[in-house]
């Protein structure tokens, strides 16, 4: 006779053992035509699932976050089950639930279309009519092998050879499809309500580019028709806003196979990624940081040491020279541990803060390059905090300050805050842990803003806090962070002159506030759609003539400006005035300011903004107070 708690606290007897189905019906006939799966005990499960002893129990529904990711999941199976009804000799690989939708990988002797993707949608809707029951099973991996085998689904074979020991596996199957899950899954093919595929793409298999192509076809999943209409809106608007293309339209930086995942900057992108190093430079240098520069290349044995290469190896570029073996750094830790050893320290000489913008490489895989979102070559604003155990709360107290404040000054106030803790295998004393866990613990208390725990996923060496940014689209981009590192300075002979004279390793605070000037920048583009804040423009101000017998009076104007320290073009063409403005807004430069003959006789200038807005006659001076203004405010809301 199981008793069941519900999640308002309310508690149900029942006589015999029952499913989470039948749970739901009990509760009300609304709430079981809604349920996708419960949650028994804390753990999710399938609403055939069935409750013998005294448990707790919620039903799931598309409202709660479980209940979309399962939505997600089982769209997923049904495409796949459409995909083999129009396509039979198409074999099924693996398809997640991946951010705001899902994906399966499917080999097939010719490439989808989106003509294929139209038909797999209506088939899919077919099969929700169908309302075909979802049936959870188990069975060893030899019959699973065996199965598949029969069914001509070598991948999957593949896949099951691949899973070691021998428990048994669970499977799903809706009519004639089964696939390898976990689950769990809906009840029946008639729950969705909302769904669209939205793109195909080739991937690898297994993500290694020496095996072969393999089809991507994505899609997305929802509760209501509104929800996927607001989702498609955002997808329509992301797409207008993508940097790739933003950068080629606003001649900002460029791709090509020559250096895969190199950014060629462009003078108007390298004006903006100067303006962010500067700024940087400026706050770093005013918050005790000294800037220093370290080697691209350095010997391969300073990584074995640094234990880099044994956890990096495989995302290390490296070259040989001088029968010497060489790694082009893949991030800058050990380099600056080499400067802080240089000369005696004393616990005086503590928090000692270095900063370099260092220019790293990693080897990424050419599937997963995504413009400058995801690079092989970047250059991170990289800094390293060198401390006593005492210090360490007070220096990741003044670094979120200083984060936050950059963070706003480029338009940033929505910050998510997350804590991983200590992993199972990790180096240094709990008491180390403890110690390093409070401090991180106490520094996001004072912050007053909320934050998350996310156990076991700090560095080998120490805890750390993320720090991710919401942008205006409501995407989360992860960038800053700061580690506590209790472990590396040792292992390369760091240490201190401690108050007693003994000699004591010191702690390393490895710190970032954009993570990468590319990354970041390709988040400013998306942001703000490529009108950057007046401060970050390439070009501040461009002026306009109407006709040449204003060109004098522009070229005047343009050098008053520029010897203000604005940056400043001007655009005396041939051409008319309606189609220069055209031209310079879609430049997304700020600020156009139109010179005719009666600007000249006043000498005055007509300002307006690449929105559109009039702001009217202004002299000279006039508007220069308010481009200093709007360049002072920075790309802040509060000010």
């Amino acid at each position: 006779m199981p008793q069941i708690t519900l999640p308002d606290g309310s508690k149900r007897d029942y006589e015999n053992p029952l499913t989470v189905a039948e749970i739901a019906e009990s509760i009300g006939a609304g709430l079981a035509r809604a349920a996708l799966a419960g949650r028994v005990n804390g753990v999710l499960v399938d609403t055939s699932h069935v409750v013998s002893e005294d448990a707790e129990v919620a039903i799931i529904t598309e409202r709660d976050n479980d209940g979309l990711e399962i939505l997600r999941h089982s769209c997923a199976h049904l495409m796949a089950q459409a995909v083999q009804r129009l396509f039979p000799k198409a074999q099924v690989t693996i398809g997640p639930v991946v951010e705001d939708g899902f994906f399966y990988d499917f080999a097939f002797e010719r490439a989808f279309t989106p003509e294929d993707l139209q038909s797999i949608e209506n088939t899919m809707r077919q099969i929700v009519k169908e309302e075909l029951t979802v049936e959870r099973s188990v069975m060893s991996r030899a019959e699973a092998v065996a199965m598949f085998k029969e069914m001509g689904e070598l991948y999957k074979v593949e896949i099951l050879e691949a899973i070691p020991g021998n428990e048994e596996l669970s499977f799903y199957r809706q009519g004639e499809f089964i696939d390898l899950c976990r689950g769990p899954h809906v009840p029946n093919t008639g729950k969705f309500k909302a769904f669209k595929l939205t793109s195909v793409a080739g991937a690898y298999w297994r993500g290694d580019s020496d095996n072969e192509m393999l089809q991507r076809i994505y899609g997305t999943a929802w509760g209501s028709k509104q929800d996927l209409k607001l989702y498609l809106q955002r997808l329509e608007e992301a797409e207008k806003r993508d940097h790739r293309k933003l950068g080629k339209q606003l001649n900002l930086f460029h791709f090509q196979e020559e250096a895969p995942g190199m950014a060629f900057w462009h003078p108007r992108g390298w004006t903006i990624y100067q303006l962010i190093q500067n700024y940087m430079r400026t706050v770093q240098n005013s918050h005790g940081y000294q800037e220093i520069n370290t080697p691209q290349l350095v010997d391969y044995s300073l990584w074995e040491k640094s234990g880099h290469a044994a956890k990096f190896s495989e995302e290390m570029f490296s070259v040989e020279s001088d029968n010497r073996m060489y790694a082009i750094k893949p991030m800058n830790c050990p380099c600056h541990i080499q400067v802080f050893n240089q000369g005696l320290k004393s616990y005086r000489d503590l928090p000692l803060r270095l900063a370099e913008f260092g220019s790293c490489h990693r080897y990424e895989p050419s599937g997963s390059l995504h413009g400058l979102m995801r690079v092989r070559s970047f250059v991170q604003d990289d800094g390293h905090i060198f401390c006593t155990e005492e210090q360490i709360q007070q220096e990741v107290s003044e670094f979120m300050e200083l984060l936050f404040s950059v963070y706003r000054d480029f338009g940033f106030d929505d910050v998510i805050l997350r804590l991983s803790t200590r992993p199972e295998k990790r180096v240094g004393s709990d008491e180390l842990w403890d110690k390093a866990e409070e401090a991180l613990k106490t520094a996001l208390t004072i912050t007053g803003l909320p934050w998350e725990l996310v156990p076991g996923e700090g560095a080998f060496y120490g805890p750390k806090i993320e720090y991710s940014l919401k942008d205006c689209m409501g995407r989360v981009q992860q960038c800053g962070t700061i580690q506590v590192d209790f472990f590396t300075p040792g292992r390369l002979g760091a240490h201190y002159v401690a108050q007693d004279s003994s000699r004591r390793e010191p702690v390393m605070l490895h710190r970032a506030i954009l993570g990468s000037f590319e990354r970041f920048i390709g988040v400013l583009i998306e942001q703000y759609a490529g009108a950057m804040p007046t401060w970050l423009a390439p070009e501040q101000v461009v002026i306009l003539n109407i006709t040449d017998k204003q060109a004098e009076y522009c070229t005047e104007v343009k050098e008053t400006l520029k010897n203000k320290g604005f940056r400043v073009i001007s655009d005396l063409r041939n051409e008319k005035i309606g189609f220069k403005i055209r031209e310079h807004t879609l430049s997304k430069i700020p600020y156009l300011l139109v010179v005719g003959d009666k600007e000249v006789e006043l000498r005055t200038i007509a300002v307006r903004t690449r929105s559109g807005e009039d702001l009217g006659m202004m002299t000279i001076d006039d508007f220069s107070s308010h481009l200093s203004q709007d360049v002072a405010r920075f790309g802040r809301t509060d000010k």
